[in-house]
């Protein structure tokens, strides 16, 4: 049986520090991971190398990717983290309480999680990727984290929810009932484009109003993705989109 820790991905957000990717390598492996995604990565240097220790192959088999949309297509839930608070940053959750929230679907749905850059973290266009956001409770007085630091806390509360999947049936079981594969965020794109033509069919959006717009599909995009759907859920949302926009022509 497929190892659940193989369906988490921890992607680097354009880190800058080589020695810093080379940490989160190793923070992956102390924790018993092996999903390393770099979008935009720099050169890895004999210090990014020195700093992995003995994750070599982690960091040998990092995937590079060209922007965050590429580096989370074939994955079915979508978290960022940050130590930014906002309203447009969507729904932010303690660390270990966010954890919760996708805990469930560890053994059958990839989940990538997202660490922004050292200096100015994720863009606000790379946090509507996500359909939650996760931060660290720290002291005011130092609360920036390291890039590694922040990985290897994240990976030690996803480790540790993780343990229950053992007992759970792989986390394949939420209440009574058995959970079926969620879509990928690829697919997920194609639903908002169609829901964003509705809006506009329906004229929910004012015409020419793109901030509304914008602002309406953010928050459409946290709330489907922080719940997930799965395949038949989304074939219903297609024809019920359908449906409507065949009422509206008739």
């Amino acid at each position: 049986m497929k190892n659940w820790k193989d369906n988490i991905y921890f992607v680097l957000v354009e880190p800058k520090e080589a020695g810093n990717v080379g940490a989160s390598a190793r923070a992956i492996k102390n924790m018993g991971f092996s999903r390393l995604s770099i979008v935009n990565p720099p050169v890895i240097t004999d210090e990014a190398r020195w700093f992995a220790c003995n994750a070599l192959d982690v960091l040998n088999r990092a995937e590079s990717h060209e922007s965050v949309r590429s580096a989370v297509k074939d994955m079915s839930i979508v978290v960022g983290t940050t130590a930014r608070k906002g309203r447009r940053r969507g729904l932010i959750l303690p660390l270990d309480e966010g954890v919760g929230r996708f805990t469930c679907e560890l053994g059958h749905s990839k989940v990538a999680i997202l660490f922004g850059r050292e200096s100015r973290g994720l863009f606000n266009t790379e946090v509507e990727e996500c359909g939650l956001m996760l931060t660290i409770p720290t002291s005011r007085e130092q609360p920036s984290l390291n890039l590694a630091q922040a990985v290897m806390i994240t990976a030690y509360e996803i480790a540790k929810a993780g343990r229950a999947l053992n007992t759970v049936g792989q986390g394949r079981r939420r209440g009574n009932y058995e959970r079926l594969n969620l879509i990928t965020h690829e697919d997920l794109t194609l639903l908002y484009d169609k829901m964003t033509e509705l809006l506009k069919q329906l004229e929910y959006i004012p015409r020419g109003d793109r901030d509304l717009e914008k602002k309406i599909m953010s928050n459409l995009k946290h709330f489907i993705g922080r719940a997930g759907i799965t395949d038949w859920e989304l074939n219903m949302l297609f024809g019920i989109i359908s449906q409507i926009r065949k009422r509206i022509g008739e």
